[in-house]
Parts: C-alpha cells; sequence; structure tokens
C-alpha cells in the first residue's frame, strides 16, 4: 500500500485578465491564483447576493409561515447540536419574532438523549407540549420517520437544511435545500445561510402582504448577518462568490459592534480585538466555545447566549461555555493520544496504514470523535472515521468522519451501503465530513470495508498530497501592511484559500510551546531578514530537531499581537528540512 508523497506545487494564473488596475500587483496575483478574474467576483456589496427565487418549495414555505403568523400559532424552531445549527436556530427565532411572531420557540435534541435530527421521540414530545409547526434548520433532510410521525399529529413540517439528500425527500410540507434541485448558485449555503435566505424570503412575501403598514415595522434581516458570517465560517463550507458576501458583510458587521452581545461577550473573553477581526477568529475562538455546549452538554446554553440582548448575561453565558471548552480540551488531549496509539498498533498490523482508517476505544466521548478524526485525518491525509459508544448501553457505536480534498466521504459512505446495506445503522453529511451510527458488533467489518471501498474508489488519488503555494514573497513582502492587505482581500476559507507562500530560510532557533507546538525564528537566505515562525501541532517525533539549520517552509503572512503592539509572523503549514 502506497505513503502519501506530499507535492510542493504553485498556483498558476488564469489567463484572462480584466480586473481593476487599481489593484496591488501581489493581490492581483493572488485572485488570478484562485480563478478570479472578473471585477464582479470581486463584489461584497450585500446588494449582489444572489436571489431566493430559485431555491425549491420557498414559495409554499413563505405561505405557511405567513398563516401560523396571522393565527398566532407556535413555531417550534429545531435545530443542530453544532455552531451552525446554533445560529441557524437563533437566527432563525430572532427574524420570525421580529416579524410579529409571539409564540416561537426552538429546542435542540440533545446529542446523548435524542441523537440527531428531527427524531419520533422529539417529535411526540413537541405534539405534547403544543407546537402547531415544525421548522428544521440545519437538519431534517432524513427525517423521514420523525415527519412521518409529525403528520400522524397534523403538524406541518418545514425543512431547511443544505445537507446531502437521499433518492427519497422525506414527506414535508416544504423543503428548503438548493441541494435538491443542484441549485449552482446557492448550493454551498451553509444551515445558516440556508435559513437566512428563507427569513428573507419571508419578509419579502410579507412586505407584498402589507404586512409592515401595520403595528410591525419591517426588520433590517441583514443586522443578523453576524451569525450567518459565523455558522458559515465554523461549518467550512466552500467560500464561493455569494458566501463570501455573507461571510465578508457579517464580519465588517462585528468589526463595527453590530452584533450579538454574545459573539460581543465571546471575544471579549478570548481579548480578540473587534477592529480587525478575521475569518480565523470565527474559526478558532468562536465556534470552539460554542461547538463544547454540543460536544459536552447542551446546545441549547449556546443558543441562549446568541439570543440574549442581556450583555451581562451573555458575559455570563460565555464563561460557561469557556469552562465547557476547556474540558473538552483535556478530554480531546486524551482521545487524541489514544488514537495515535491505536494507529501505530494498526500500522505494525497491517504493516502500513489502510487509506481508509477507523479508531474506536469504548471510553471515548461521542462529542470529541470528530476532533480526533479531523487532527487524524490532518496528521495522515487520508479519511479518517472515529467511533465512541452512545454510553446508554444499546450496542450502538456513533461514528464521525472527516476527509480531504478531493475524497467525498458521503459518497464512500453510499457506496459502501449500497454494497452493504444493513452495515450501518444510518449515516449522512458532505463531502468533508460525515456522521453514521453502526453496531458495535459490526465494527470490524464496517473497519474493513471502509478501508476497501476507499482503496477501490480513490487510490489513484490518494498516491500524492498536493501542497498549493502562490509563490515567494519580495523581501519587502515580509511586513505588517502586506499582512493586514491580505486580511482585508478575503474572506479566505475552504475552496477560496488564504494565501499561501513558500521559500526557504535558515532556522536560527526552535523550541515547543505546550509540548506540541513549534515556535520558531528564522532568518532569510537572500537578504537576512529575520522573522518569527509558529507550526501548530507539530510531530514531536520529529521536532524539534537541532540538527536541522535550513528549512523549507509553506506560510501565511499573519499578525501577531502582543498588548499593544503588531508584528508580522509566519503561521507555517509545511516544513521540509535542507541538508
Amino acid at each position: 500500500m502506497l505513503n502519501y508523497k506530499i507535492i510542493l506545487r504553485r498556483r498558476k494564473a488564469t489567463v484572462k485578465d480584466s480586473l481593476p488596475t487599481h489593484l496591488p500587483p501581489l493581490i492581483k496575483r493572488i485572485y488570478l491564483n484562485r480563478g478570479v478574474c472578473d471585477p464582479e467576483h470581486l463584489e461584497r456589496s450585500i446588494k449582489k447576493l444572489f436571489s431566493f427565487k430559485s431555491l425549491y418549495d420557498i414559495d409554499k414555505a413563505v405561505v405557511i409561515l405567513h398563516t401560523m403568523l396571522v393565527h398566532n400559532r407556535k413555531i417550534i424552531v429545531v435545530g443542530d447540536f453544532d455552531t451552525d445549527g446554533a445560529t441557524s436556530t437563533a437566527l432563525t427565532v430572532l427574524a420570525l419574532r421580529s416579524m410579529g411572531s409571539k409564540n416561537v420557540e426552538y429546542l435542540i435534541p440533545n446529542r446523548f438523549k435524542d441523537g440527531y435530527g428531527l427524531s419520533e421521540q422529539i417529535v411526540t414530545h413537541l405534539h405534547n407540549v403544543g407546537a402547531d409547526m415544525i421548522l428544521t434548520v440545519d437538519n431534517g433532510i432524513s427525517s423521514h420517520e420523525g415527519v412521518k410521525c409529525a403528520k400522524k399529529y397534523n403538524i406541518p413540517v418545514i425543512i431547511t437544511d443544505h445537507h446531502l439528500p437521499a433518492d427519497q425527500l422525506p414527506d414535508a410540507e416544504a423543503i428548503i435545500n438548493p441541494n435538491i434541485t443542484r441549485c449552482s448558485s446557492l448550493c454551498s449555503l451553509a444551515g445558516v445561510g440556508v435559513a437566512f435566505y428563507l427569513m428573507i424570503a419571508l419578509r419579502t412575501y410579507l412586505r407584498k402582504q402589507g404586512w409592515f403598514n401595520g403595528k410591525w415595522s419591517e426588520p433590517n434581516l441583514a443586522n443578523l448577518l453576524d451569525l450567518v458570517a459565523l455558522g458559515t465560517i465554523a461549518d467550512v463550507v466552500p467560500l464561493d462568490i455569494n458566501n463570501r458576501i455573507l461571510v465578508w458583510q457579517g464580519l465588517i458587521r462585528i468589526r463595527s459592534g453590530i452584533c450579538r452581545p454574545g459573539i460581543i461577550a465571546l471575544l471579549e473573553l478570548a481579548n480578540r480585538s473587534f477592529n480587525d477581526l478575521s475569518t480565523d477568529d470565527l474559526s478558532y475562538v468562536l465556534g470552539p466555545r460554542l461547538n463544547a455546549a454540543g460536544r459536552l452538554n447542551d446546545m441549547t446554553k449556546g443558543v441562549a447566549l446568541l439570543l440574549t440582548d442581556d450583555l451581562n448575561q451573555a458575559r455570563v453565558l460565555s464563561n460557561e461555555l469557556d469552562l465547557l471548552n476547556q474540558t473538552r480540551k483535556k478530554i480531546e488531549n486524551i482521545m487524541q493520544n489514544e488514537a495515535w496509539r491505536l494507529c501505530n498498533i494498526l500500522k505494525q498490523k497491517e504493516n502500513n496504514l489502510p487509506l481508509g482508517i477507523t479508531v474506536y476505544h469504548p471510553k471515548w466521548h461521542q462529542g470529541v470523535v470528530g476532533i480526533v478524526a479531523s487532527r487524524l485525518k490532518e496528521r495522515f491525509r487520508r479519511p479518517v472515521i472515529a467511533f465512541a459508544p452512545t454510553g446508554i448501553g444499546d450496542g450502538v457505536l456513533k461514528g464521525s468522519g472527516r476527509s480531504v480534498e478531493n475524497l467525498h466521504l458521503r459518497d464512500i459512505l453510499s457506496h459502501l451501503n449500497m454494497l452493504n446495506p444493513k452495515l450501518m445503522i444510518k449515516f449522512g453529511g458532505h463531502s468533508m465530513a460525515a456522521g453514521l451510527s453502526i453496531k458495535e458488533s459490526d465494527y470490524d467489518e464496517f473497519s474493513q470495508q471502509f478501508s476497501i471501498v476507499v482503496k477501490k474508489l480513490f487510490e489513484d488519488k490518494l498516491i500524492s498530497y498536493i501542497v498549493w503555494s502562490d509563490g515567494c514573497l519580495q523581501p519587502t513582502d515580509f511586513s505588517i501592511q502586506t499582512a493586514y492587505l491580505l486580511r482585508e482581500a478575503g474572506p479566505w476559507g475552504t475552496s477560496f484559500p488564504e494565501p499561501t507562500f513558500d521559500g526557504k530560510f535558515e532556522l536560527i532557533r526552535q523550541r515547543l510551546i505546550n509540548k506540541r507546538h513549534l515556535h520558531v525564528l528564522l532568518r532569510t537566505i537572500d537578504v537576512g531578514t529575520v522573522i518569527d515562525g509558529m507550526l501548530f501541532n507539530v510531530d514531536t517525533d520529529h521536532w524539534p530537531n537541532n540538527n536541522i539549520n535550513k528549512v523549507e517552509l509553506v506560510y501565511r503572512l499573519d499578525i501577531k499581537k502582543y498588548r499593544s503592539k503588531h508584528s508580522v509572523q509566519l503561521i507555517i503549514e509545511y516544513l521540509w528540512p535542507l541538508y
């Protein structure tokens, strides 16, 4: 079995160039390297968002919601227990309240008691508390039994979701999912993006009905774009033209302080500056703290943080979430060390790691297996699924998978299910991430079949792993001005990657921070510029290594903040010794 061979390649600029002449040469080069050659592709105005009209069932959904508002019916929003689900829930509740609903509530299924999505158990509970309508956000596309149960109780269901649908759809009154008809302009929306589009469509419909001519004033739904930006970045969906507009508009609002008190409280807690907030802050500061609630406890607390208008209450809730996140980190470290051990055993047993890795431990926490799978995927550059028991003694394992670029994880699971239809209890997800359930007794068989399917479908794509660079930087580019210029040229994210550069450096000093991050002091070989660098989650079996004094790097230019001083540093993506 072949190992990954990491290959460094430089992106090639698009031949066609219609970009504005006033753009700095470095920024123009970066845009062209990403296929952006038309000025319209750089548009970040909210007026340039694609229309909601192409979304399947959108007209049905707004009519149903209008009826509920007119008759003051109880609408219950059912979300998911991750950041995308929390932001989707909060946005929908806030939007409906701003448009006149006096009777909207929400429910987030508990990961440990209820499982994922709109289950029969959840629907029965909602019936008992008097739900007149159920609106799902960031889930529901696979909730056949839950929708069937709702019909039994005569409760209409509107599904909003962005996960890939199966061949058969739930029998809901309306389903808003851009992936149903492969709506190319909106298919990259996160769950919160789909929810936002439904609320925009509802406001448009209400306006035509004269709804805002009476006691209700028309809300500015753009004020909810802070939630859209957070959920979109946290869910790692592709940043196509439309998503870049949504995220940028959310970022500039947060930078201006026009955002939910919960976001303000989280940024205060992490001591992050509002003025130069980036997508990294959404990914690595806000997202993990919100996710901790759903991973270890109940995401209801995370939604409450996003809904509150009281900054003092938001500060209390953000502190509670931060404590949960600290606990999550401790659990993750224990599980990650065990996962490395299991991979070493697997490598010795098979003489190499399989192309599709599965790991399981009976004491693992099901809320953290997704992070473990992500860490293994980053280390070994192949699809990984990590499993944990449900914790209720039912003999079922919950799995969370992560994949690498060009390897569609849900397609892998679909193919596996076609070959072995009884091996998985249920599954779903995206190209890069998926969730599933299997019987504990089937774990060994699943592991074997998963590896076989990955090898059969994708072995040719796994032979090498390409690391892309935007080329070298000039000596004058190692500056704080260039770092800010690059940051403002975004937003950056999946499918619109943050600029990376390559170069050769002298390695002056190296040391470990927190036993897993490598801090280095570097000197450019050409003109001798000295600069700091950081490599996170380094392989400590190989680094630090004082025998190495020259390296080749792929890196990002970043802004290092210490007290009131800002300086430039390199965030190292890959490092190769030069002997």
